[in-house]
């Protein structure tokens, strides 16, 4: 991110915080991409002092938003996210459609990349999270992608919190960041510095340049140009030192 992008987000944060502190509301960000979370991670000790929540609608969610509470409201509030279904209105006759394609649906309709979430493909089509103000819009309008018709819905939350997984399992040297990474998405540990060193590995939503971090269980870790997933942990040491670690890579 350039250096007149961070410092226009620094300020719409410092100000959402003020705007909750000081009249005592809620209020949020758009979707913050994982190096925009990273720069609200290192400036958030510096705003006011309000209860904040990050989330993207769903556990494993990247992109989120960050919500600043008023006194009323404590951790358990809800974030001001939609979930939308959308599906070929005649599956029978749909095209084989991809996240592209309905991103690119929406885009067209002129909502801005900010207010919308992950899109989660599916068997039959797509959950799409959304600022809760751009819901009704989306379902008004989004009626086309390429060239299927689609219907756009309210979704629950339980039908979209289970991104597929497959799960990953083998021994490492050190359940260290590189060594992970190079088993997950099997390469080696050199192919897999560039990515640590050119800042495209986020834990938890954070940029991690370290190779060498130790992963903690339950941390989700980004690759950019390569994927996600959750690391569940490292069992007993075998004969050889070595660790047996698992993972449940998304798919």
């Amino acid at each position: 991110m350039q250096d007149k992008d961070e410092q226009l987000l620094k300020k719409r944060i410092s100000e959402l915080a003020a705007l909750c502190y000081q009249r005592d509301i809620r209020s949020y960000t758009d979707f913050l991409t994982l190096n925009e979370q990273t720069i609200f991670h290192s400036m958030k000790r510096t705003l006011p002092p309000v209860t904040w929540l990050m989330g993207g609608g769903y556990e494993t969610a990247e992109r989120k938003i960050v919500c600043f509470l008023p006194s009323y409201e404590d951790e358990t509030a809800d974030l001001s996210i939609s979930i939308l279904e959308a599906v070929p209105a005649s599956p029978r006759f749909a095209e084989a459609l991809t996240h592209r394609d309905f991103l690119g649906a929406i885009m067209n309709l002129g909502i801005s990349r900010s207010c919308i979430g992950d899109i989660l493909m599916n068997e039959n089509g797509c959950f799409i999270f959304c600022l809760e103000k751009m819901a009704p819009f989306l379902i008004q309008e989004l009626k086309m992608v390429r060239h299927t018709q689609v219907s756009c819905r309210p979704a629950t939350q339980a039908l979209a919190a289970a991104p597929n997984c497959e799960t990953v399992s083998g021994s490492v040297a050190s359940p260290r960041l590189d060594s992970v990474i190079s088993l997950v998405f099997k390469t080696s540990r050199s192919k897999t510095l560039p990515f640590i060193e050119g800042e495209r590995v986020f834990i938890d939503g954070r940029l991690c340049i370290s190779p060498g971090r130790q992963l903690k269980e339950g941390e989700i870790i980004s690759v950019r140009g390569l994927g996600k997933f959750r690391y569940t942990g490292a069992g007993n040491q075998t004969k050889k030192g070595r660790f047996f670690v698992n993972a449940e890579k998304y798919i």
